[in-house]
């Protein structure tokens, strides 16, 4: 989950009564014998295909297709995951992903409706078909999971500590945790800050901020020693400042950011899936690969050919 998103950490901390599930799932073999009989008697297995049609066209799959476009609720204050760029125009990791998908469904990448919501919105939109699939840094949570379906993670986020390259007290995560009590730590002020950085460092002094804005100001002042970020906003501000800011070389608290639709339509899904798998490993992988390097300055190994090294 991001450190920089409130609602997010509020999500987290929903009551369990409140995750309950919402809305209940029908299985096709729910009726069991007696009603595969009934059926039966009805006519529904003479005809196959009449019922196959049925099923198929509940899909979202095909909603979209007949409609022209693609409907993604996302967001637009957080780089490098879904930001508007010096032009006004809409960009990053989630916004390549919601055009590949666009691309796969219409041959165009522009096929594609942005709907832009708060980290609160996420699940909402999705139950009430305000939106066909969220891509919007989204962390896989049990809670979550019985309210969406997820699809397979996109990214690995965790948090880790973000330095100067020059002219600190210290080079790394070993001589920070080293220093004990004289390091000092900032970050977004949270109810959870002290505790997510005395994980990694359980002597260092923690300093609370505003703001990650606020935050980074410390650092470059030099009245912190390090500052605790996403890791994948720290690779963002070392893309953007290249020389100036360092990884200390330590992350921790993984969590996994994946793309979420709406519950009960297993062909939608299993399309995404099928797209972001292919865009990891297949014929997208270059259109994947340059993403992850224009927004993280990860450079992604080929994936092998031959036996498909997922499945080894």
């Amino acid at each position: 989950m991001s450190i920089h998103d409130d609602k997010a950490l509020a999500d987290a901390a929903i009551p369990p009564e409140e995750e309950a599930l919402s809305l209940q799932r029908r299985s096709l073999f729910g009726l069991g014998l007696a009603g595969a009989a009934v059926g039966a008697a009805a006519g529904l297995l003479a005809a196959p295909a009449v019922a196959q049609a049925q099923t198929v066209a509940k899909s979202k799959l095909y909603t979209i297709k007949e409609r022209g476009k693609l409907i993604v609720g996302t967001g637009s204050t957080n780089p490098p995951w879904h930001f508007q760029d010096a032009s006004g125009k809409l960009v990053g990791m989630d916004i390549d992903l919601a055009r590949l998908l666009a691309k796969g469904l219409f041959d165009d990448y522009e096929k594609v409706e942005f709907v832009l919501q708060g980290s609160d919105a996420r699940i909402p939109s999705l139950v009430t078909d305000k939106v066909d699939i969220v891509v919007q840094w989204m962390t896989v949570t049990a809670g979550r999971a019985q309210q969406v379906d997820f699809t397979i993670p996109y990214y690995r986020e965790g948090v880790g500590l973000l330095m100067l390259a020059r002219g600190g007290k210290y080079k790394n995560y070993e001589e920070l945790k080293a220093a004990g009590k004289d390091v000092s730590i900032g970050g977004m002020q949270n109810v959870f800050l002290e505790e997510w950085i005395h994980k990694a460092l359980p002597g260092a002094k923690v300093d609370a901020f505003e703001s990650p804005d606020a935050a980074m100001q410390a650092l470059n002042a030099r009245r912190i020693d390090a500052s605790m970020q996403d890791q994948s906003a720290m690779r963002w501000l070392m893309q953007q400042a290249p020389g100036r800011f360092v990884d200390a070389g330590f992350g921790w608290m993984p969590n996994s950011y994946a793309s979420a639709v709406k519950p009960g339509d297993p062909t939608w899904l299993n399309w995404v899936n099928t797209v972001y798998k292919e865009a990891m490993m297949g014929v997208d992988f270059d259109y994947f690969a340059a993403s992850y390097k224009k927004w993280f300055g990860i450079e992604l190994p080929i994936p092998k050919v031959g036996f498909p090294q997922e499945f080894a």
